[in-house]
């Protein structure tokens, strides 16, 4: 155990001084406070599927252990292998110990008046209440302290990666190793608790109040700004940040734009970023919209075109890639930048290198397509290549491939983006439980995740091409309020945007709107949007309630189309989530923002204390 984080504010509390604050005016010190940090092991991630295997506790009170609590817990289902594989407890360990139904009561009887803790705390306070639930036991109020929000606000990049529990353990010296048992720990986070707290008494943090609060506090700097919001409107729209000279700092959407700009000038922002962000804004702008589908577009067309550097999301659409079956005799595969009309058949858009050569190495499993670059000259005397004596590549550089012949295997291809997966798809689907019927787990699962991201990419493009091809498209859905939002689409992209109110002839409302909407020129069968910005409206389109009242042309999905591969996408995501159950157990997920760090005095951070469908 490292030493007793309690010196500072026992100094602080007992030192002299001219206004020495009181016990009133502290709330209730941290010195009497009893923590119970708890640790649980489970069988999965979702406390409403999955069940508590362990459960382990220590109470602390004033730096010193009073207790500890720790039993294994019959789930009453089998353990999966990969979760004994990272806990070391098997179904054999827990079959003789009680069931939660019996645990749970002596467990809230050691923790009773406690303050709990825990590293992560929505995951175990979520199974705990899950399993009172079940039992029909009523959750008992008490204070929670998390100690992953905590090491985020109280350290810096600069002390720690991330602030995981295997992280922060040796960061703190503490005297127990984590090992995904519950007890040991919950003893580490003793330690890391402790480290914790010994940060606080520097901040004037010396009270159980201030420190459940302490991820609500609020930087003085950005409460001066809320002046900022006071002429935003009410209403759905797009509000844009600027900066010193004007420049777009940070571009968002909302359905309440006073609202959503009120929140950063509060303690519901915590992300670093933005409280940076917020101290550079010097104004913001407001741009009132008719109805959230137009908001969405209007953000994604200023982030694409001015770049905020506060945004991360849309900023670069130009970076997407496509991969491209060549316009050539003998054609191949190659991964590209822009989609050029008429230079063959284009397969996308992929985010980044990664998923676009998956989705190669998946067409090249299923079709013996040409590897080799450069345009082909057959010759006899070409000698056959490496994949060519592997059955691989149908060797059209020697002549063993007429051009008919070749041509029939590219089509397989071009069809699949156009229309039917099945002959590109249906070989990949027969050699993953081909691999998997032989054991080969390993290798089914590199093929199967190439094919999932193929599947998606040829829906991807299929939903892209419904809109491309349709001149023109006038969509309505009802605002809430007896009244209509219309919408007019040209080749996927939004030119006009409206509110038909209660009341009002719609018709009429639509032809203005149509006689003021954006003229394209974009030929047919090419998006005049982005990607991203047809996907908006496609989603829009497709949300219950959404009515089609106009159309120019032909909407019509492709036939068979992707649809007979959605079962298999779906056992994809499933598999995906049950080999990683825990997600943010141990709190250094990228997909949680990372709260402020404290500040001491007004303005001076104390470095040292603290999609779319596809």
């Amino acid at each position: 155990m490292i030493g007793s984080p309690f010196g500072p504010l026992l100094r602080r509390q007992h030192g002299a001084g001219p206004a020495q604050a009181t016990i009133d005016d502290l709330g209730t010190p941290l010195t009497g406070v009893t923590f119970v940090v708890v640790d649980l092991e489970t069988t999965g991630g979702s406390a409403q599927s999955d069940a508590i295997t362990e459960i382990g506790a220590v109470k602390v009170r004033g730096g010193e252990v009073l207790g500890e609590f720790g039993t294994l817990v019959d789930p009453g289902r089998a353990i999966p292998p990969f979760i004994s594989v990272l806990t070391g407890i098997t179904t054999t360990m827990v079959a003789a110990a009680p069931r939660i139904d019996a645990v749970l009561p002596h467990f809230l009887e050691f923790a009773r008046g406690a303050v709990l803790v825990a590293h992560n705390a929505p995951f175990d306070v979520g199974f705990l209440k899950a399993a009172c639930a079940a039992v029909g036991t009523g959750w008992p109020p008490a204070a929670v302290v998390d100690t992953a929000v905590l090491a985020r606000r109280l350290l810096t990049r600069d002390e720690v990666p991330n602030c995981k529990l295997g992280t922060l353990a040796p960061f703190f010296n503490a005297g127990t190793t984590p090992t995904h048992r519950a007890l040991d720990d919950a003893r580490a986070t003793v330690d890391v608790l402790h480290g914790l707290l010994e940060r606080l008494g520097p901040l004037g943090v010396t009270s159980l109040e201030e420190l459940t609060g302490l991820t609500r506090q609020v930087d003085p700097e950005r409460r001066r700004k809320r002046h900022l919001a006071e002429h935003v409107p009410h209403g759905p729209g797009v509000y844009v940040f600027r900066g010193p000279g004007d420049e777009p700092l940070y571009v968002g959407t909302s359905t309440d734009l006073r609202s959503r700009v009120r929140s950063y000038f509060t303690a519901g922002e915590q992300r670093s970023r933005m409280t940076e962000m917020v101290g550079l804004s010097q104004r913001v702008e407001s741009l009132p919209c008719a109805h959230d589908l137009e908001a969405a577009v209007r953000e994604l067309r200023l982030i694409s075109q001015h770049k905020p550097r506060y945004n991360r999301r849309s900023r670069f659409p130009e970076r997407v890639l496509w991969v491209r079956l060549t316009d050539e005799p003998f054609p191949r595969l190659s991964v590209v930048r822009r989609v050029v009309p008429g230079t063959g058949t284009f397969l996308g858009p992929f985010a980044d290198r990664r998923a676009a050569d998956s989705a190669v190495a998946a067409v090249h499993n299923a079709l013996p397509l040409r590897q080799c670059g450069g345009r082909l000259s057959p010759h006899p005397d070409h000698p056959g290549c490496a994949l060519a004596g592997m059955g691989r590549c149908g060797a059209p550089c020697t002549g063993a491939q007429s051009r008919e012949d070749y041509a029939a295997t590219a089509e397989v291809f071009s069809t699949a983006v156009s229309a039917d997966p099945g002959r590109l798809c249906a070989p990949l689907l027969a050699r993953v439980d081909r691999l998997a019927g032989q054991g080969r787990f390993e290798e089914a699962a590199v093929v199967r995740d190439r094919v999932a991201v193929l599947v998606r990419a040829l829906r991807r493009r299929q939903r892209l091409a419904l809109l491309a091809e349709v001149p023109e498209l006038t969509l309505a859905r009802p605002d809430g309020a007896g009244g209509w939002a219309l919408s007019v689409v040209r080749r996927g992209r939004l030119v006009a945007a409206g509110v038909a109110v209660r009341g009002t002839p719609v018709r009429a409302h639509l032809q203005l709107l149509k006689a003021t909407a954006e003229t394209v020129t974009t030929p047919a069968g090419e998006l005049a949007a982005s990607v991203e910005e047809t996907e908006l409206v496609l989603r829009w389109m497709e949300k219950p309630g959404t009515r089609l009242v106009e159309v120019t042309g032909t909407l019509a999905c492709p036939v068979p189309g992707t649809g007979g591969l959605r079962g298999f996408l779906e056992r994809v995501d499933a598999g995906r989530s049950a080999r990683d159950p825990f997600g943010e157990r141990d709190g250094g997920g990228a997909t949680r923002a990372r709260p402020d760090r404290v500040r001491g005095a007004v303005g001076q951070p104390r470095r040292a204390a603290l999609a779319s469908p596809v």
